[in-house]
């Protein structure tokens, strides 16, 4: 009778105990796995982010440039994301995401993505997911510097440069700041590129530009833009572009990623409000272009606070993004005298690093953010992101010059003045837009 009694109760606390031991096989089961949910979402992220450069960018400065060098904007745009995401495959993303060395630039494990995890460390996507997705990255930040040589570079340079930057000068900022870095580890806020993106392409667009060399006739010649309504359909592309962009550097479908798209679409809209409002106290009226570029400056500057501030705090990065920017271009060109074609240093740049120095202090919890950790501060992590800003621009423009020289020993910057007269679209595509003479 005792023996069935024991056996009884032992059999009891094994079923009892089945539920923890199934439990156990399937926690070991899904280690090595990735969740569904959140790679459908960094799919979709990635091709909202290619959806800004291609074709959102290229109609939004195509837009902005004169009729004759419509097609050399898109193509640049086109030939620039091409070459960057065969590059990124090759070497990039081990040189941004590869196993840390040193803290500056990443090993060589993962070169033409040959070894890749199963998830990434500390993710719940597939590695192959976030490289496709870093790839987005590395494709859109090169092609915002086309804007600042518009209808005067030479497509061969723009290539090269274009290319050899995005090794030289993207990776190992996305490496310091992403990828574990030295710049990881002091602590710097950069959620979506403020610094690795925008400051990049805004600081080397404004020195490429100074090197290749003002446009023929500007500031006197009147360089209108072709298309606003070009534009005004880039800019649109791009904001919602954008909502991978920022919402896609949550990597996961979560609340942060809801976060920063709610954040991300109000900076946007009170900056595109508050550009327009300065255009009709300055000029007189509201522009389509004004809009647009007030839109992008409000993305630009949300990009790196777009998960650490609320939403109160988004409103005002939109309203300083829209004030900055506006006389930021004034600044470039009627100060410094620099022909940034289309604005890249002031809208991008400014922006970008605007961003990054107000969530320092936007971030805080007595302003809805989300706070500093136990050792942080307010004054403490303004110090980080201005040591942050600092160096990547310093990286930005000593690469660029470097590269851009070097370049131009071998292809020169610069089409001749009789091929800047006709257009690019002749010069370097023997093509135009359309028959200006039908």
């Amino acid at each position: 009778m005792l023996r069935k009694i024991f056996a009884a109760i032992t059999l009891s606390t094994i079923f009892a105990n089945m539920p923890s031991f199934a439990q156990e096989a399937v926690d070991l089961a899904q280690i090595d796995a990735a969740d569904s949910g959140d790679t459908a979402w960094i799919l979709s992220s990635t091709a909202l982010v290619l959806l800004m450069t291609l074709p959102g960018l290229a109609l939004f400065y195509g837009g902005l440039v004169r009729s004759k060098n419509f097609l050399s904007v898109l193509i640049q745009c086109g030939a620039v994301a091409a070459i960057a995401s065969i590059l990124w495959v090759i070497v990039g993303y081990t040189l941004a995401f590869g196993d840390v060395s040193n803290g500056i630039i990443g090993g060589g494990n993962a070169w033409m993505l040959i070894v890749l995890g199963n998830v990434r460390d500390g993710l719940l996507i597939p590695e192959s997911t976030f490289a496709i997705f870093q790839m987005a990255f590395a494709v859109i930040t090169p092609a915002l510097m086309v804007g600042a040589w518009v209808e005067r570079a030479r497509f061969g340079w723009v290539v090269a440069f274009c290319a050899l930057w995005g090794l030289i000068v993207y990776a190992p900022v996305a490496h310091w700041v992403w990828g574990g870095g030295w710049l990881a580890e002091i602590g710097v806020v950069d959620f979506a590129g403020g610094i690795v993106v925008h400051t990049t392409a805004g600081v080397s667009a404004l020195v490429a530009a100074m090197l290749v060399g003002k446009r023929t006739g500007w500031p006197k010649s009147m360089m209108l833009p072709h298309s606003p309504a070009l534009t005004f359909v880039g800019a649109a592309l791009l904001w919602v572009g954008w909502f991978g962009f920022n919402g896609g550097s949550a990597v996961a479908a979560n609340d942060d990623a809801s976060s920063a798209i709610l954040n991300t679409h109000l900076a946007a809209s009170v900056a595109s409000l508050v550009w327009i409002l300065i255009e009709k106290i300055k000029i007189g009226k509201p522009t389509t272009v004004g809009w647009a570029t007030g839109a992008i400056a409000g993305l630009a500057t949300i990009t790196p606070a777009a998960l650490n501030v609320s939403a109160g705090g988004a409103i005002v990065i939109g309203l300083l993004a829209a004030i900055i920017c506006y006389f930021a271009i004034g600044l470039v060109k009627n100060k410094m005298k620099i022909d940034d074609s289309l604005d890249v240093f002031a809208v991008h740049g400014v922006g970008g690093m605007l961003g990054s120095l107000l969530v320092a202090f936007l971030m805080s919890e007595s302003f809805g953010g989300v706070g500093y950790g136990d050792d942080g501060s307010m004054m403490g992590q303004f110090v980080i992101q201005i040591i942050g800003i600092g160096s990547v621009a310093l990286w930005s423009a000593f690469g660029s010059v470097l590269l851009a020289l070097a370049i131009s020993m071998v292809i020169p910057m610069r089409v001749s003045e009789d091929d800047e007269r006709d257009g690019l679209d002749i010069a370097n595509h023997g093509e135009r837009a359309w028959d200006l003479d039908s």
